[in-house]
């Protein structure tokens, strides 16, 4: 198994961080979402060796969790979201989503949200929010209420004749996630939603993120290359190393449920954050090619 939790005894852990219990390939009551074996290799081009890009990676993800991921440029973060998601299939293991396998498509249920502003320049926040529940032929009453509640959610009241281009980049993501939210996800899966954004508005975005996880009751997967934003958002923060990537270590951060951005100012936050980096330093080293430096043992 290559998930598996830090060696040290939690006594001397910064703060909050501590080891999470049970470890991953353990059986837990109320998981929404498993991997179990999961890898996953390109084809590469003009006949060289397929690229192993992730695993065996064995995750379980608990319902009502907020769990993100960090780990080195190209470790196959990404990937693994995609397979989480279903918009890939791995070339070997098993993937279930509310305890079923996944069909090679994205469940009803599953909403993803890319770095990428998705939103649609030709229409309205409203008209942008209400698009895949028009695809999906609810019922106009229905989407109006639908629309109208995520968009109070979202904050999004007074912009909602705005088209796209009069929005602020943090506001087009604002979009991107009431339009995810409005399917009703039960797993809301994030891959760097904020990463143009700049720091402060990172912060308030995230503070905007933890009241919408904890008024949906969703569960949330982010990935992220900012180690202070998955320690800021998290239950729980995954590890990844360098590719092939798989789990070197998953930590529980302690924090509780009605956190938000003051959690940065406790002095558990800082020791929790460079506890992370610690574990990551030697894999973002290795996926820069230098193979002096060794993995933690």
């Amino acid at each position: 198994m290559r998930v598996h939790q830090a060696m040290a005894d939690t006594a001397s852990q910064p703060g909050p961080l501590k080891r999470s219990e049970p470890a991953a390939g353990d059986v837990r009551e109320g998981d929404i979402a498993e991997l179990q074996g999961v890898i996953h290799t390109y084809a590469a081009d003009l006949g060289n060796q397929p690229i192993h890009a992730l695993g065996p990676i064995d995750l379980k993800i608990q319902k009502g969790e907020f769990f993100s991921v960090v780990g080195p440029s190209g470790c196959g973060k990404s990937t693994m979201l995609d397979v989480l998601a279903g918009l890939t299939t791995p070339t070997e293991g098993t993937v279930l989503f509310e305890g079923r396998p996944l069909g090679g498509q994205v469940p009803l249920g599953i909403g993803v949200v890319f770095q990428e502003d998705s939103t649609l320049p030709w229409l309205s926040v409203w008209d942008n929010i209400a698009f895949g529940l028009r695809r999906n032929h609810v019922a106009p009453k229905d989407i109006k209420d639908r629309v109208d509640r995520v968009i109070g959610m979202t904050g999004l009241s007074q912009f909602t004749d705005s088209y796209p281009s009069q929005l602020s980049g943090g506001m087009r993501q604002r979009v991107c996630i009431a339009r995810t939210l409005v399917m009703d996800p039960h797993l809301i899966l994030l891959d760097e939603p904020f990463g143009a954004l700049d720091q402060q508005t990172r912060v308030l975005m995230g503070d905007d993120l933890l009241r919408l996880w904890r008024r949906t009751d969703a569960t949330v997967v982010l990935i992220t290359h900012a180690i202070d934003e998955a320690t800021m958002l998290s239950d729980r923060v995954g590890v990844m190393s360098a590719r092939p990537g798989n789990f070197i270590e998953i930590l529980s951060t302690g924090w509780s449920r009605d956190r938000d951005s003051t959690v940065i100012s406790d002095p558990s936050f800082g020791a929790a954050t460079a506890h992370i980096w610690e574990k990551l330093r030697a894999e973002s080293m290795r996926a820069l090619g230098r193979p002096e430096v060794e993995r933690d043992a």
